[in-house]
């Protein structure tokens, strides 16, 4: 496969290293980044999976990225989740589904989070 080709797939086509879509979190390394992808819904009663799966994350990569095309619903809790990742490395929120993309234009997170418009620009340098 040539360059051009490989730079047309998406990341999660590409795996490098574990993945098992049975696990409450799918994760995966690109590029040097770590991604976690945000499936479903997300509240205060729901959200400790994701917010472990990012902390962790933190500790071993200088550059994590949240995959939140396939969100479906985020309250306060995932964006207090968000905002405390963001402190601890660098968080990078790749294609917001557009209810969070609303969410942090609202309260103005858009302007403190690192909002790309996908994983492949997130988890460049």
């Amino acid at each position: 496969m040539s360059e051009a080709d490989a730079s047309n797939n998406r990341p999660n086509e590409q795996v490098r290293g574990p993945v098992t879509e049975s696990a409450p979190v799918l994760q995966y390394e690109w590029d040097g980044a770590w991604v976690v992808v945000a499936r479903g819904e997300y509240d205060a009663s729901t959200v400790a999976p994701l917010v472990e799966a990012l902390e962790t994350a933190s500790h071993t990569y200088s550059k994590v990225v949240l995959d939140a095309s396939r969100l479906t619903f985020a309250d306060s809790a995932f964006l207090r989740m968000l905002l405390r990742v963001h402190a601890m490395t660098v968080l990078r929120v790749a294609e917001p589904a557009p209810q969070l993309r609303r969410v942090l234009e609202l309260t103005g997170a858009d302007s403190v989070l690192d909002v790309r418009d996908s994983v492949e620009e997130a988890t460049a340098s």
